[in-house]
């Protein structure tokens, strides 16, 4: 039996602008959460981008995404509300996650 998901309700313009307070380098625009960005490398770019998919794949909420090089810009909303939802800022603080994590110095050893 499969459960019915509650439908997320589209969030309005003082939640929007309350809710990206915690995100930082997010902006609004058109009805979308927005941020770019940068690697030291393709690789990185796009080692960032399968952790961000699987992410994505478990919330079961994709983000509009666009990779160039070292570069990758992130548009995320609802797609079934025409607007953003708790999702699209749940999605967005777990790709700043992964962002930090993967961007995390690693410690040099000691010989």
């Amino acid at each position: 039996m499969q459960l019915k998901k509650e439908k997320m309700e589209k969030l309005t313009e003082n939640e929007i602008d309350f809710n990206l307070t915690t995100l930082k380098g997010w902006s609004y625009n058109d009805n979308r959460i927005i941020k770019d960005f940068s690697f030291k490398n393709f690789k990185e770019a796009f080692a960032a981008m399968t952790k961000i998919g699987a992410v994505a794949e478990e919330l079961n909420h994709h983000p509009d995404w666009y990779n160039s090089y070292n570069k990758l810009n992130i548009k995320l909303r609802s797609h079934d509300v025409d607007g953003l939802t708790m999702n699209d800022f749940e999605l967005a603080s777990r790709i700043e996650e992964i962002i930090a994590e993967s961007t995390k110095k690693r410690p040099r050893m000691n010989s």
